[in-house]
């Protein structure tokens, strides 16, 4: 009897177990869902990512990365982080290459970025409201180029190409004792024959660069690697760039051709231009010069996919930019096509989200910084507070085009569904349902509720079913 006893007890706690992980994963059952929404109400907001972890940090600048719920229990189709890059004014990100796929935002600043396309060292000036990819396992480079002023960039991490190393794993190209390169894994008689260059040579490159993965680039600041290479003139630079980094001399030149060699990357960095190079790279657009794809006096939205910037399409993933005025909200709609996540810019709002069985998921008030997600078919709303406008921008996770499908508004699948058969869903007569839709003139983004009392936040307001 004892021993039935323990065995009931070690089966109901594995049952416990899975039935607690299921509901972590999304996978939940009609009563997971109900204790999912008594946590929410605890203060348990699942669908607010707050949990961040600074990847590197040095006085140039640092990163940090917010981890995402890509791919859990089915409920995001794509698995995704959002990265915040920090750097100080002429400071250098160090040549490396990456597991995941990168989508830069420039928020502030401006900025160079350097990478390898098609076996060629392509360049882009970046400034306020670009954005750029950087495939993965491409090696890149980024340099604040503004005087006076930091850069900021937000970036999303796709790691449906990564090797399963921590949030992601940086491969630095250009390295000493801190980061280390790549290249110093490999026995020092291998490089010396690689580079074609002395003991003493290579330990001078290997060995000297010790101030992190973000470093400055200007005199004022600790000699490096990078700093003594600006310091040299122009044909002194380029007699050492061909004598230290270059793997083969002539009469290898056609071979050269195809492929890409350090020169050609340290060179871009170093200011040379190589006027030999032509590539039809891509190259990077910006989100604030695009004419919004709906506005009206409530606010405005654009959407980017595959057909307006070419390299979405290699990246299977979507961007989007809303601004919405004081106290209006984006009408409750769903994404039929992808998971979302968004970062708020600038102002305060509420984030409403729904389960499928109609309970509450997230009601939670958001501010500049905070990052939020939206699975794929769940309903949601956003809400500017009557305080000033709210902006936020974010990734989706399909560069198809996205047509939300709006349960509210003039243009609501309401509207559309109109009829005799959602009139008796509802429990209502159809002339009693029109004059319920009817109500509502505006679409997309809605005016302030008027009759809200002063002083309380439009997302307060929401009703008890």
């Amino acid at each position: 009897m004892a021993n039935r006893s323990v065995i009931t007890l070690l089966i109901f706690s594995l049952v416990l177990s899975n039935g607690l992980l299921s509901m972590a994963m999304g996978l939940h059952s009609h009563r997971e869902e109900t204790e999912k929404e008594e946590e929410v109400r605890e203060g348990v907001d699942w669908f607010l990512l707050q949990k961040s972890k600074q990847i590197m940090k040095t006085d140039a600048g640092d990163m940090r990365v917010v981890k995402g719920y890509g791919g859990v229990g089915g409920v995001s189709d794509r698995p995704m982080h959002i990265g915040f890059i920090r750097m100080e004014p002429k400071s250098l990100f160090v040549p490396q290459y990456v597991d995941t796929s990168l989508i830069l935002f420039v928020r502030q600043g401006e900025a160079k970025v350097g990478n390898i396309y098609r076996d060629d060292l392509v360049e882009r000036s970046l400034k306020m409201g670009d954005i750029y990819r950087i495939p993965a396992g491409s090696v890149f480079y980024l340099i604040n180029t503004a005087e006076g002023q930091r850069l900021h960039v937000i970036c999303s991490i796709d790691t449906t190409e990564s090797i399963g190393i921590g949030l992601f794993q940086s491969f630095f190209i250009g390295g000493g004792k801190y980061p280390s390169s790549v290249l110093s894994g490999f026995e020092p008689e291998t490089l010396r024959t690689a580079f074609n260059v002395s003991g003493a040579e290579l330990k001078e490159i290997m060995t000297r660069q010790e101030e992190g993965p973000i470093i400055y680039t200007t005199d004022t600041h600790p000699q490096s690697m990078w700093t003594n290479f600006l310091e040299q003139k122009s044909e002194d630079k380029l007699q050492n760039l061909r004598r230290i980094f270059e793997f083969q001399q002539e009469p290898y030149a056609a071979e050269k051709e195809k492929t890409w060699s350090w020169r050609k990357l340290l060179n871009s960095v170093l200011g040379e231009e190589d006027n030999s190079i032509t590539h039809k790279a891509p190259d990077s657009y910006n989100i604030y010069k695009r004419k919004a794809d709906f506005k009206n006096n409530y606010g405005w939205s654009v959407a980017l996919d595959e057909h307006d910037y070419k390299p979405l399409k290699h990246s299977g993933i979507g961007f989007y930019l809303v601004n919405l005025t004081a106290g209006s909200m984006m009408a409750p709609h769903i994404n039929p096509t992808a998971t979302e996540y968004g970062i708020v810019l600038r102002g305060t709002g509420t984030i409403q989200i729904v389960f499928p069985n109609g309970t509450t998921a997230m009601n939670t008030e958001v501010r500049a910084g905070d990052v939020f997600w939206v699975p794929r078919y769940f309903p949601f709303c956003q809400i500017a507070s009557r305080e000033g406008p709210f902006e936020f921008f974010g990734f989706t996770t399909s560069a198809r085009r996205n047509r939300p499908q709006f349960l509210v508004g003039g243009n609501s699948v309401l509207h559309t569904l109109r009829s005799p058969e959602l009139a008796a869903a509802f429990g209502v007569s159809e002339k009693r349902l029109r004059s319920i839709l009817d109500a509502q003139k505006e679409s997309v983004i809605l005016p302030s509720v008027t009759v809200a009392p002063p002083g309380e936040d439009v997302g307060d307001m929401a009703m008890k079913f």
